[in-house]
């Protein structure tokens, strides 16, 4: 009786809950790979930790894990490969793959801007630096972008950071690593941070279980960020 009580609540109020869900903000998600981040805000946006929805999301990359997992929930997804735009200019010819590179950050932000249209974008293990051209037109739009990135502020800026921080803590040059969650300016990996999570080195420990505590701390910072960004967007 309880089942048919709710189905005819739905059927005469069905703006009740559609309504509310239109009203959250809404997250764009840059991934590159396996995207167990993104699931993790998947996870907290559908049990409401997360005070938004996440509406799409973009690889950059065709193979990336991430999109089977946003189309299991139904999200939209939009692949957008450099390597597209690449095809049949010779590594040698820099001029040309900076024109093509500008062509592939017009057509994100056009893709952004106009289809898309975010409150928020998360990056989310995106692999590709977010140039200037890309970031003004965003930040006009009064847009915030934060980025997940594995090690602490001023610590291994750029690529291989869990590998660079696991060897440097082996050699004792550090004592602790970590990750973070910072606004992204075009300064790589140099945005105020947000969010802030330390581990100990474990002298002896092996580099697999060193990036499985880094992933550890990924999951609850990536969502703890989210929150907070989404919070000033209230005021």
């Amino acid at each position: 009786m309880s089942e048919l009580f709710n189905q005819i609540y739905e059927w005469i109020f069905p703006s009740t809950v559609s309504n509310s869900n239109e009203n959250l903000p809404k997250i764009l998600v840059l991934i590159s790979g396996n995207g167990s981040n993104l699931q993790t805000l998947i996870n907290s946006a559908k049990s409401g930790k997360i005070p938004g929805k996440i509406t799409h999301v973009i690889s950059s990359s065709s193979k990336a894990y991430g999109l089977t997992r946003a189309a299991n929930d139904n999200i939209p997804t939009t692949t957008h490969e450099l390597k597209t735009y690449y095809k049949g200019i010779p590594k040698e010819d820099k001029a040309g793959r900076l024109a093509a590179r500008n062509e592939f950050n017009k057509d994100l932000v056009d893709i952004i801007l106009n289809k898309i249209k975010p409150d928020l974008i998360v990056c989310a293990g995106w692999m590709l630096i977010l140039a200037e051209d890309f970031l003004n037109p965003l930040q006009e739009a009064k847009i915030p972008i934060i980025n997940l990135h594995p090690s602490l502020p001023g610590a291994f800026e750029g690529t291989h950071a869990i590998e660079r921080s696991w060897q440097e803590g082996q050699d004792g040059t550090v004592d602790k690593g970590g990750v973070m969650i910072h606004y992204v300016i075009k300064e790589v990996d140099r945005g105020e941070p947000l969010i802030v999570r330390e581990i100990p080195v474990i002298k002896s420990e092996s580099v697999e279980d060193w990036e499985k505590r880094i992933h550890d701390l990924e999951h609850d910072a990536i969502v703890d960020g989210t929150i907070k960004v989404l919070e000033t967007l209230k005021k």
